[in-house]
């Protein structure tokens, strides 16, 4: 496949003006700039000042209705969320949550529309416009993991995931923020930042954080700048942007959508998912990238009356894992409230407890920093990249340190540096003994013995200020015996505290994915009303 033009918001252009004399990549930074400006400003000028369909909320269903009774074409989408992409991302509140736009999305469009007038239809995403994360490959757009010095990586080709969404008829519209390198360079990282990008604000209130890595997703489909997108996670990174911007965000089984072409951390946790305003939204992203079968979801009642709408529910059994509890008040009460709305629907929820609950933590991070440096080099060597390998992006990090590292520095970058091969007993029995501890003698054991369908935990806390001084200010994390044991994990709107949204996670079996997202269609029918539309508070008052 050709490459395309590049097309970068102004934000990313600024910063690459200033990253004078960029290692290996061939062009200087101004030109690179100059023309991520110049292909922006095409990419922007194609949407209409009056779009013909309002986007905001737009489900993925009420699109392809619209577009079926000819209210509007694909084309007609993209003008529309290009126009509020430079509305309120790039000014306006300016969120940042947008990295990069495909220039070709107008003309993919187009080409789309006219095979629905020729009567072929690709499925349920035939049109529908796509924001990706910018550590997956689209070819012809940069993938920078978020760093300068990857702003000249352009791929020749879509990662596996990308191919697949294009063939369903989805339109890539363009690439969001990250953390840097997915919030894996420091522990005293700032979700949401990256050299490349800037800092991701979240809709709801905006100097708080969206969470990492995937915050420019989180914060893009809760503002409506696309329909659906595309995070990653190796741990919480869809699950906490999806909480704390009040979407639906899904994990899979590690291995059902292919990993290739997505900039890695570890192949034993990394796996893309959909984040999306509903589970219906989720569910049909997430079958165009994995290849899974039409997922059914049980029929919901609309009544709220307890009898009537108990069918769904009744008879399935929830482990509460209350040690993901007790830390804040306001958050303890959102989850208390949601079971409660369980119960009443006829669940049974009982508390449960992980064995195991946090041990794993010093294995996963001896894996993760093996993993990374194997894995990195190795999509390095394949890109080719402007950098090598782990050990010259340490280099480049260190000789454009005032740029690259304004904040905080690359220890973790360092320590992976220092681990040697796979073959490494250290790293085999850490391996081993991560997923024991959250898998075979943690979540699966609890599942298996409970004969729970899910535990359930609330995700994480609400959305915390922005602080590039402290760094992040995680109040609890209820997903990482899924994300470390690979199994399936799921979060969906239970509410706000003080306007900030707040998420209870699902964690079902290994493969149990379309089960999963079944019963979490059924628990957000039951909290219906959880979720509303950020309203883009600058701050919060007492």
């Amino acid at each position: 496949m050709s490459n395309r033009p590049r097309a970068l918001p102004a934000v990313i252009a600024s910063v690459l003006v200033t990253a004078i004399g960029l290692s290996g990549c061939g062009r200087s930074a101004t030109d690179a700039a100059a023309d991520a400006a110049a292909a922006n400003e095409t990419a922007v000028a194609a949407a209409p000042s009056a779009p013909k369909v309002d986007v905001v909320e737009l489900s993925v269903a009420n699109a392809q209705a619209g577009m079926a009774a000819g209210r509007f074409t694909s084309a007609d989408l993209v003008d529309a969320y290009l126009a509020r992409i430079a509305a309120i991302d790039d000014s306006g509140p300016t969120l940042n949550a947008v990295i990069a736009l495909n220039p070709a999305a107008r003309a993919d469009a187009e080409a789309l529309d006219a095979e629905r007038a020729a009567g072929r239809l690709r499925g349920p995403l035939h049109g529908i416009p796509v924001l990706v994360k910018d550590n997956i490959d689209v070819a012809g757009l940069p993938t920078t993991a978020g760093s300068l010095a990857l702003a000249n990586h352009v791929p020749a080709d879509d990662a596996t995931l990308v191919a697949s969404l294009r063939e369903a008829g989805a339109v890539i519209l363009g690439k969001t923020n990250l953390s840097e390198w997915a919030n894996f360079r420091s522990t005293n990282s700032i979700s949401g930042w990256s050299s490349a990008g800037g800092q991701t604000r979240n809709p709801y209130v905006l100097d708080r954080n969206a969470c990492g890595s995937s915050s420019g997703t989180g914060a893009a489909i809760a503002a409506s700048l696309a329909t659906v997108g595309v995070g990653t996670e190796t741990d919480g990174s869809i699950l906490c942007p999806s909480a704390v911007n009040g979407l639906v965000g899904f994990k899979p089984t590690v291995g059902v959508i292919p990993a290739d072409g997505i900039v890695p951390i570890s192949a034993s946790q990394d796996t893309a998912g959909p984040m999306a305003r509903s589970i219906a939204d989720a569910t049909v992203l997430m079958e165009a990238m994995s290849g899974l079968e039409p997922i059914a979801t049980p029929e919901v009642p609309e009544t709220t009356d307890d009898a009537a709408a108990a069918g769904p529910l009744a008879g399935k059994r929830f482990g509460l894992l209350r040690q993901a509890m007790g830390r804040h008040a306001g958050l303890d009460a959102a989850t208390e409230a949601a079971v409660a709305q369980l119960r009443a629907a006829g669940a049974e929820v009982v508390d449960a407890e992980l064995p195991t609950w946090g041990q794993w933590g010093e294995a996963e991070l001896t894996v993760l920093l093996y993993e990374f440096k194997d894995g990195l080099n190795r999509y390095l060597a394949e890109g080719p990249a402007p950098v090598a390998d782990l050990e010259a992006l340490i280099a480049w990090n260190t000789a454009h340190a005032d740029r690259a590292m304004p904040w905080f520095a690359q220890e973790l970058f360092e320590q992976a540096q220092a681990k040697g091969p796979l073959t490494d007993p250290a790293y085999l029995e850490a391996r081993t003994a991560a997923k024991r501890l959250a898998g075979e003698e943690g979540l699966l054991k609890v599942l298996r013995e409970g004969r729970f369908d899910a535990l359930i935990a609330p995700t994480t806390g609400p959305a915390w200020p922005i602080d590039p001084v402290l760094g992040d200010h995680f109040t609890s994390a209820g997903y990482g015996a899924a994300a470390v044991a690979g199994t399936p994990s799921l979060t969906v709107p239970m509410g706000e505290i003080h306007g900030l949204p707040v998420g209870l996670s699902l964690l079902g079996p290994k493969e149990g994915d379309a089960g999963l997202l079944a019963l979490g269609a059924v628990v957000e029918a039951r909290l219906a009303g959880a979720r509303r539309a950020p309203d883009f508070r600058p701050t919060l008052q007492p």
